[in-house]
């Protein structure tokens, strides 16, 4: 069997122990950490959105129910509601790209995160809790990033992308398609265009799903 075979086999079954994992511990504290961590980077989504439009930032807020919140002033309303799940699927996706590049030192690209979370949450997390868990899981990429090898930290950043890209399919289906009266994104931005919740729900999750799709033959044809 030829080694890129053997990689590719290695890969697969790598991503189905992965997801079998993540599918019999979603609702278990193995994987809460993760879960608050894609709300972050959805929040943060946000933030940026709005900065770059030439808004600005108020606070941030986490919740202990996997909820946030951005408060955010001027910027483009549309481009800064339409930002969160796309951009934690976006963030996901980086961090898969980025750990199957072996130019990429995952090591010092954890330690960045980390590095880039405490110092978000010092600044502009407003809540108790999301100040203890974004300054616990910061320190917790810090000190991975020096303790661990290059190769855990390298697994370690292919499951922080991995998860990010996931949730936020899990994530739009609950809060959109199952819940349409939940004041989420698109209700939003269902009430700012005229355009219904479910169009908005249906049309980030085909994204979603492309990307996700996209993301994995590349990662394959990788391994």
């Amino acid at each position: 069997m030829a080694d890129s075979t053997r990689r590719k086999l290695r890969f697969l079954a790598g991503f189905a122990v992965y997801f079998g994992a993540l599918w019999f511990l979603w609702d278990t504290p193995a994987v809460y950490p993760l879960k608050i961590f894609v709300v972050l980077l959805h929040e943060i989504s946000h933030a940026l959105a709005a900065v770059a439009t030439g808004g600005s930032l108020d606070r941030i807020v986490l919740d202990p129910r996997q909820g946030g919140a951005t408060l955010t002033m001027g910027g483009s309303r549309f481009l800064t509601l339409s930002a969160g799940y796309l951009g934690s699927l976006g963030w996901g996706s980086l961090m898969v790209a980025a750990s199957r590049l072996p130019r990429i030192r995952s090591d010092i690209l954890n330690g960045v995160i980390g590095v880039l979370v405490v110092a978000l949450t010092l600044l502009y997390v407003r809540s108790g809790f999301g100040i203890g868990f974004g300054a616990l899981f910061g320190l917790a990429m810090i000190v991975s990033a020096k303790r661990l090898s290059v190769g855990l930290n390298r697994g370690l950043l292919l499951v922080l992308g991995l998860t990010s890209s996931l949730y936020a399919i899990l994530d739009i289906k609950s809060d959109i398609l199952d819940r349409p009266e939940l004041q989420s994104d698109a209700f939003m931005l269902a009430e700012y265009t005229g355009i219904p919740t479910a169009f908005w729900g249906f049309l980030w999750i085909a994204i979603a799903l492309a990307v996700t799709v996209m993301l994995f033959r590349w990662a394959y044809r990788r391994a």
